[in-house]
C-alpha cells in the first residue's frame, strides 16, 4: 500500500498543522506524513497577505486556476498540484541535541534520505541555491543542479512549554507541470508588485530523469528511510 494519501491542498495543510499539535501534545514522539494535492493553489507564508497588492495578486492568480493559500512556514509562494508529493516530518528533538544546529540537523533528517534515494537511482543529489527557482533556499534538495525540492521549517513549544517541536516540510516535484508553475508564481509577483522572477528550467521533477513505472516503489523506499531517519534520531 502506498505510504501517499491524496488531499485537497488545503486538507493537506491542516493535516499538517494537526500533526504538529498532535506532538505538541505528546499523543507521540514524532510524525510522518506523505500527501499528494487533489486540486491546486498557490500557497504561500501568511506574511505576504500583509502586503499592498495581495488581495488583488490572489484573485489575479484564482481567475487563472490557482486560489491562494496561507501556509505557517516561512519562504515564498509555492505552486501545489497533482505533481507535487509533500513531506511532513515532525518530532521532537533527543534532549542529547540541545538547540546548537537544531534547524540544520533538522533539514538534514528529512534531505540526507532523499539525497541518498537520487544518488542511488543515479542521479547527482546536492543541497543549495538554485538561481531561478522558486521559494529558493539553502536546503534544496537538487538533482544535477536543479531543484526537486523545496523545504521549510516551523517549530513550537510542546504542551507545558517542556521540549521544541518541529515540522520540517519537503514539496518534491514529482511530474513536469513545471511551466505552468512558474507562470503561476511570475504572475503572482507581478500583480503583486515583487520583483521577483522564476524559470522552469531552474526545476525539474523526479519523472523527468527517472521514468515513472517504479515510483511508488521509490516512495515507499523514501517512506521508509525517513521513517528510520526519526527513529534512529
Amino acid at each position: 500500500m502506498s505510504p501517499v494519501i491524496s488531499l485537497a491542498v488545503e486538507a493537506g495543510l491542516q493535516a499538517e498543522q494537526d500533526l504538529l499539535a498532535s506532538i505538541c501534545a505528546g499523543d507521540a514522539e514524532f510524525g510522518l506524513l506523505f500527501w499528494q494535492p487533489s486540486d491546486r493553489a498557490l500557497v504561500m507564508p501568511r506574511r505576504l497577505s500583509r502586503l499592498p497588492g495581495f488581495e488583488h495578486a490572489s484573485t489575479v492568480s484564482a481567475t487563472h486556476g490557482w486560489p491562494v493559500l496561507l501556509r505557517e512556514t516561512g519562504g515564498e509562494p509555492v505552486p501545489q498540484s497533482s505533481a507535487t508529493v509533500n513531506i511532513a516530518l515532525v518530532y521532537a528533538p533527543p534532549r542529547s541535541e540541545g538547540d546548537h544546529g537544531r534547524i540544520e540537523t533538522a533539514y538534514r533528517r528529512l534531505c540526507d534520505p532523499i539525497c541518498q534515494l537520487l544518488d542511488e537511482l543515479g542521479g547527482v543529489a546536492s543541497l543549495g541555491e538554485v538561481e531561478g527557482a522558486f521559494c529558493d533556499g539553502r536546503f534544496n534538495v537538487n538533482l544535477d543542479g536543479r531543484k526537486m525540492v523545496g523545504t521549510a521549517q516551523r517549530w513550537r513549544q510542546s504542551r507545558g512549554g517542556q521540549r521544541p517541536v518541529g515540522l520540517v516540510h519537503g514539496a518534491l516535484l514529482l511530474e513536469n507541470e513545471r511551466e505552468s508553475m512558474v507562470a503561476a508564481v511570475n504572475r503572482f509577483n507581478e500583480a503583486c508588485g515583487l520583483a521577483q522572477r522564476v524559470r522552469a528550467e531552474s526545476h525539474i521533477a523526479l519523472h523527468e530523469k527517472f521514468p515513472a513505472p517504479q515510483a511508488p516503489e521509490r516512495l515507499d523506499g523514501l517512506y521508509r528511510a525517513l521513517l528510520n531517519a526519526l527513529l534512529g534520531g
